[in-house]
């Protein structure tokens, strides 16, 4: 085990290990899973870039708006789930190191918010199906911050538990009645 003095000597050390702990091995995040978490949210910036550029060909200031809002939400999502695809981007690195320090909820948010907006902006099918694997991205990060399922025999034990805390109380309170 490295000593206090080890750990005060590599100036990045605590921040890789708090980057790990949030969402490296440890998190319980199944690595298929967040293969997918990631391809859906790169599927979803291929969708919400064509149908913004396809929402920008019209007369109409609020398709424009949305389309516009678009395209930069595709550009954000490949920025933060695949930095290979900027590599024309110096700092594309540093945002997609910085995005996966990011806690899942905290993307979820993220994701549902920026697919959410032109929608509210201006509701089309355009922007509805352009938008929505960028939600769902954003919903799979959402069930990620939920966390994995419990086996059964720990909810059993929990419930089982339960059971005899209400068992103690209610015989308790019975033999209060019983003896006034």
């Amino acid at each position: 085990m490295p000593s206090s003095e080890d750990a005060s000597a590599e100036p990045g050390a605590e921040d890789a290990a708090v980057a790990g702990s949030a969402q490296g091995g440890g998190d319980g995040m199944t690595w298929w899973y967040r293969w997918l978490c990631r391809f859906a949210a790169v599927i979803g910036g291929v969708s919400c870039a064509i149908a913004g550029v396809w929402n920008c060909v019209t007369i109409d200031p609020l398709n424009i708006a949305a389309g516009v809002w678009m395209v930069l939400s595709a550009f954000i999502l490949f920025l933060c789930e695949a930095p290979f695809c900027c590599q024309f981007i110096e700092f594309a690195n540093a945002v997609s190191a910085r995005a996966d320090k990011f806690r899942y909820w905290q993307k979820a948010m993220f994701y549902c918010g920026i697919a959410i907006f032109p929608v509210f902006l201006r509701f089309s099918f355009t922007t509805l199906f352009g938008n929505a694997i960028a939600f769902a991205s954003g919903v799979l990060y959402g069930l990620a911050s939920l966390g994995k399922k419990g086996d059964a025999v720990s909810y059993a034990r929990i419930n089982d538990k339960k059971l005899a805390d209400e068992e103690k109380l209610t015989g308790s309170i019975t033999n209060e009645t019983a003896m006034q």
